[in-house]
């Protein structure tokens, strides 16, 4: 019987709860680093064992921990480039004599075929990888060097770069997303990127057409179909079938089109979930009602799913990292609040649960599904 197993980042820490692929019963461990804000901690794909962290402070600075073995030990690692000494300072060797300053790592994505492999989404927005592991991360400068660079405007949050997906089927090509820049892709393992931000629409900028400076808040897609992307914008949800290259409105009868995650379900790729909040100043849901809306139809249409959430006085947030799904055969579904509750569904998000609750502010959730 399968293994699942929920990663989750927070203010103060990190926890990792494990249950059999029934779901129903889950065990806690954790916190681990704790005091520490966990802003993203994933799990590679290829060794169910190999865990990475993005642990900082805004006195310490930013570090990369690891666990080899599944979350129950931890090391630093690539903490030479990372931290020089000097509390607050956040460096990362660009190869240069003066190392490169950042605030955070937003996002940690391992190789879809090498556990040794990982890329890193930082804020000021850049990209680096290491082939070691996390013990030595060089930048792949295409990106920052991309001559749309100056026109790249921090969004809310700072300008972040947030989400990165990986081909399966071309090792060589990735899209990410930047907030408040839009989403990029390259084919050749990053040393070029093409802006894919076609058909988005944004009130509050100077060209609301745009190539770039689109605030992109989440993209997901299903590693089947890496062709078909869906994204979260600040206002809108979209929808690409030709790799970003255009994109379409899919917002349809959601009761607001703001909101921060996205996910797709784990068999079936026009299935869908968001959560809306209910303005780009009022982060919580609309009413007070706490709702993940599904799509069947690749968003053509919403149905909101309630049960088991709370239906009046809630004002929680779920941030663009905090939803994820298994792979499990009746797909689970996951996501955190900044409320500290983890919810779970073991039937697509036709029931809900909390899994855990009462912890720090959640600002990250991924699940490793094992066998």
């Amino acid at each position: 019987m399968s293994e699942v197993r929920v990663l989750v980042g927070t203010r103060k820490g990190a926890f990792v709860l494990t249950s059999d692929a029934k779901r129903k019963q889950w065990d806690v461990s954790g916190p681990h680093f704790p005091g520490w804000e966990i802003y993203h901690l994933k799990g590679s794909p290829v060794d169910p064992d190999r865990l990475y962290a993005s642990q900082s402070t805004g006195w310490f600075g930013q570090l990369m921990q690891r666990s080899n073995d599944g979350g129950k030990t931890w090391e630093p690692v690539g903490n030479k480039f990372v931290y020089d000494g000097v509390p607050g300072t956040h460096q990362w060797y660009d190869g240069t004599p003066h190392p490169w300053e950042f605030k955070r790592v937003w996002h940690v994505e391992p190789s879809l075929t090498d556990p040794d492999t990982v890329y890193a989404g930082v804020e000021d927005a850049a990209l680096f990888r290491s082939t070691d592991a996390g013990q030595t991360w060089q930048e792949l400068p295409g990106l920052r060097s991309h001559g749309s660079g100056p026109c790249w405007q921090p969004g809310a949050g700072g300008m972040c770069l947030h989400t990165i997906l990986l081909d399966q089927n071309d090792p060589l090509r990735m899209f990410i997303a930047i907030s408040a820049a839009g989403a990029f892709r390259t084919a050749d393992g990053g040393e070029t990127w093409k802006p894919i931000n076609h058909g988005l629409h944004s009130q509050y900028i100077p060209d609301p057409n745009a190539e770039v400076g689109h605030c992109v808040h989440h993209i997901a897609m299903h590693r089947a179909r890496p062709d078909v992307l869906f994204m979260q914008k600040h206002w809108d949800v979209m929808r690409s079938d030709n790799a970003g290259d255009s994109w379409q409105e899919v917002s349809g009868n959601l009761p607001t089109d703001f909101g921060f995650a996205i996910d797709v379900h784990s068999h079936e790729p026009e299935t869908i979930y968001v959560v809306p909040i209910k303005s780009d100043s009022e982060h919580y849901p609309p009413e007070g009602k706490l709702r993940v809306y599904r799509s069947r139809t690749g968003g053509s249409e919403w149905e909101a799913l309630t049960k088991g959430l709370p239906q009046q006085d809630c004002y929680v947030n779920v941030l663009r990292d905090a939803m994820a799904v298994d792979s499990v055969d009746s797909c689970g579904v996951y996501f955190g609040t900044t409320g500290g509750q983890v919810y779970a569904s073991a039937d697509a998000g036709d029931n809900w649960a909390p899994i855990v609750r009462d912890l720090p502010a959640v600002l990250s959730v991924e699940v490793q599904t094992l066998p």
